[in-house]
């Protein structure tokens, strides 16, 4: 039967088409037609990506009936970890390099939702708000994402694999995120390391069982109990000690005299920095029982405090500014949630049974890698930014692609892949972008 429109878009002759290929193994081979189709929706919906605003989008709301596209996510048989392992060894076979740890970085985050038969959805912190302590009614989800350098942006970027949804009777996000480590170290098997960061929320005692290969960094809570290390064993009867004598409130070790501060340059959030940082290593009892860990406390050039904030990190053979520049690229994953709420449209479908609630928001997020793989292989150009800065002079300062750059120019790939003839050759970027191309097309 002769492939429609939108598949021939995406079949494995096209740039994109060998990007999703890996993953028909998830799949039936109908549902993986479906799939394929609503991911070329979700890429083209200007509007809001309801379900069936991404069947109209990927022009199949004529041919299939709407039913088809609703149950991809409320009854067809797939694993969503399963897809989620498929991106991610798209991400380590072709972003990586062999041996390369791979970096994870672990948050959760709030997709607003309303009415009450909305699966696992009720009120909860919204940390995305602009008001301190909001809450806001919908679906919380724990979101594991690898980091990837790619060669024309010079900050990481993060790239969502895998997903949890957090309910309201069932375990903690803490909980719900190692189990999510495990799930990528029984993936990688011993070929690599795991190099995880989150915020101080995931800094827990579930953290403190990670596998031996993971190391973990994270900021300290002010208040957190620390011990110097163990000391060795004094020969004599009776249970040997565990801990070392009680540190000192990270305050009072900080405005102690007799400890050196130094000042070092380090980058991050896209900078250059300069700061002044004082490091030990010590046991956080509560948390990693005997493993001990390093604390790195870091202060402005010019604050007053006693100190800005702390980090902790379970590789003390990490240099103070590997344990910085590490957790400044937990930012990453922020970016790629504000990228996904305000520019995807992911969490504007409206399904409410369960299984379809625990589904739409992930597949939308993995659009979103998947986008990002395609544009980093087949994509990339300097006539992208070339281009945006034509038609926005004003961003004089613009070097590097943003997320709706690498949209905007896989939509009109997917124009190109729709309309030529197959087999096609790559579509040059200036070609695509000629009204008297586009016009051709219509007319032909």
């Amino acid at each position: 039967m002769e492939a429609t429109p939108v598949l021939a878009a995406v079949d494995c002759d096209t740039s994109f088409g060998r990007v999703l290929g890996p993953l028909g193994r998830v799949f039936t081979r109908p549902t993986f037609e479906t799939f394929r189709a609503l991911v070329v929706g979700m890429v083209c919906q200007v509007g809001e990506c309801t379900v069936t605003g991404m069947l109209t989008a990927a022009g199949m709301s004529t041919s299939w009936h709407h039913s088809r596209a609703h149950r991809l996510f409320s009854r067809a048989s797939w694993c969503l970890d399963e897809l989620g392992l498929g991106v991610m060894s798209l991400i380590v076979s072709t972003l990586l390099q062999p041996g390369e740890a791979v970096r994870v970085v672990i948050d959760d985050t709030l997709f607003r939702r309303s009415g009450r038969r909305v699966a696992h959805a009720f009120w909860q912190h919204d940390g995305s708000a602009n008001a301190p302590g909001a809450v806001g009614f919908g679906n919380n989800f724990v979101v594991l994402g690898v980091l990837v350098d790619l060669p024309f942006m010079t900050r990481p970027v993060c790239l969502p694999v895998l997903f949890r949804l957090y309910k309201k009777e069932g375990p903690a996000r803490s909980e719900l995120a190692s189990r999510l480590v495990w799930i990528v170290s029984s993936f990688l098997g011993c070929d690599r390391r795991i190099e995880v960061v989150a915020d101080a929320a995931y800094a827990c005692e579930r953290f403190a069982k990670l596998p031996q290969r993971a190391s973990f960094v994270s900021r300290l809570r002010s208040n957190a109990a620390l011990h110097r290390l163990t000391p060795p064993r004094t020969g004599k009867r009776g249970r040997p000690r565990t801990k070392g004598s009680r540190l000192p409130t990270l305050a009072d070790i900080a405005r102690d005299r007799r400890r050196r501060w130094r000042t070092i340059t380090v980058s991050r959030y896209g900078r250059c920095e300069t700061l002044q940082v004082l490091a030990l290593t010590c046991l956080w009892y509560k948390v990693f029982k005997q493993r001990p860990v390093r604390v790195v406390l870091l202060r402005e050039i010019g604050s007053t405090k006693p100190f800005d904030f702390a980090l902790v990190a379970t590789d003390t053979s990490e240099t103070i500014e590997q344990v910085i520049e590490r957790y400044a690229e937990r930012w990453a994953i922020e970016v790629a949630f504000r990228d996904a709420k305000q520019t995807t449209g992911v969490g504007e479908a409206r399904n409410r049974t369960a299984l379809a609630v625990e589904r739409t928001v992930p597949f939308g997020m993995l659009v979103q890698s998947l986008v990002t793989i395609w544009y980093a292989h087949s994509g990339h150009s300097t006539a992208v930014v070339a281009a945006r800065r034509r038609l926005a002079p004003w961003y004089d300062q613009k070097t590097e692609p943003s997320w709706l750059d690498m949209l905007a120019t896989l939509r009109w790939q997917l124009i190109a892949d729709r309309f030529r003839a197959l087999p096609h050759p790559a579509v040059d970027h200036a070609e695509i972008h000629d009204p008297a191309w586009v016009l051709e097309l219509i007319a032909s």
